[in-house]
């Protein structure tokens, strides 16, 4: 008798284990059904992972191009303060505020920061300082700006990556609860459903220190030799995904925890009212999810609620989570 009932006891894990499985893989097919076709390089794989929490968990590991497959990049910097308008720029968002990146906002810079330290361009010709080779934006598009680079409009182009920009996302097909709310770090919020890195707030303070500007694009994006093109902001460029219930904001991306990122407004115009310190809430036939903030607050997420996977750099599909800053710094 107690032979038979052990025996029942192993089929019956069995049974649960394969159901699990079973779960896993049809989660796993519903995320990666939601990503453009193009961003994903080669097959999504259910991988055994470490989260952030010590948690030993399985992750979908989805390794992307980087690159957004569904809209340009740029512009970023004008190159003469005679141009004016949208067109000639990216925008720059600081106090609350989207400024679009053309002349006028090149010369109006020492009055937007009281600081007459601020010349980005040449008075005589009108010609603004860009740092437009590999060599200028490695030395200026970093968190210690090169005292040479100091008063530059910082751009750099997707070229500068010789083609090194796939990304191996680890995240947990299943979200963990955390201790505690965990703020967006170098691992980076998440990625976007065109295979974009959907990234922390931008180093503004940093930036500005140096009397440098480092415009994203219309889209919210700019370049880095860490990770290359990655957003800041969400505008409404990238791949979106009808949210299970009509009107509500849809998804554009997954959360390093695994909640789905949606667009910051439902479809009457209006940003949820019950969204927590993270931007998530939870809605019935949805789940937990993020939204994202707006445009101006240089803060796409600002935390996420769960415990949080991998970014890898390739192909790479290993992850201990508890090791971010060796794993994962850029």
């Amino acid at each position: 008798m107690e032979r038979i009932f052990i025996l029942s006891l192993v089929l019956s894990n069995a049974a649960v284990i394969a159901q699990a499985h079973e779960h896993d893989a049809e989660r796993v097919a519903d995320i990666v059904a939601m990503f453009a076709e193009d961003a994903i390089v080669g097959t999504p794989s259910i991988v055994d992972c470490k989260l952030s929490g010590g948690t030993d968990s399985h992750c979908v590991a989805i390794t992307v191009t980087g690159n957004p497959v569904d809209h340009a990049t740029g512009p970023w910097c004008p190159t003469n303060i005679a141009q004016a308008g949208a067109d000639v720029g990216g925008v720059w968002l600081d106090q609350d505020t989207v400024f679009e990146v053309d002349g006028d906002f090149i010369q109006s810079l020492p009055e937007i920061y009281n600081d007459e330290v601020w010349q980005l361009y040449n008075p005589e010709t009108g010609e603004v300082r860009v740092t437009d080779t590999l060599e200028s934006c490695t030395l200026a598009a970093r968190p210690r700006v090169d005292p040479g680079y100091n008063n530059y409009c910082v751009q750099c182009e997707l070229s500068y990556m010789e083609g090194k920009t796939e990304r191996t996302y680890v995240i947990p097909i299943t979200p963990v609860a955390a201790d505690a709310a965990r703020p967006i770090d170098d691992l980076g919020a998440g990625v976007a459903l065109n295979g974009v890195r959907i990234d922390g707030p931008a180093p503004a303070d940093a930036i500005l220190a140096a009397h440098t500007i480092a415009p994203f694009d219309d889209c919210g994006g700019h370049v880095n030799l860490g990770v290359g093109y990655h957003y800041h902001a969400v505008t409404g460029c990238s791949k979106e995904v009808a949210a299970a219930v009509a009107g509500h904001a849809p998804i554009i991306g997954i959360a390093m925890d695994g909640h789905m990122l949606h667009a910051q407004l439902d479809a009457n115009g209006t940003e949820p009212r019950d969204l927590d310190v993270c931007r998530g809430h939870f809605v019935e036939g949805i789940g937990y999810h993020y939204h994202a903030n707006e445009a101006s607050q240089n803060a796409i997420m600002t935390c996420h609620t769960a415990q949080v996977g991998c970014s890898n750099a390739g192909s790479e599909t290993n992850c201990d989570a508890t090791q971010p800053l060796r794993r994962n710094r850029p």
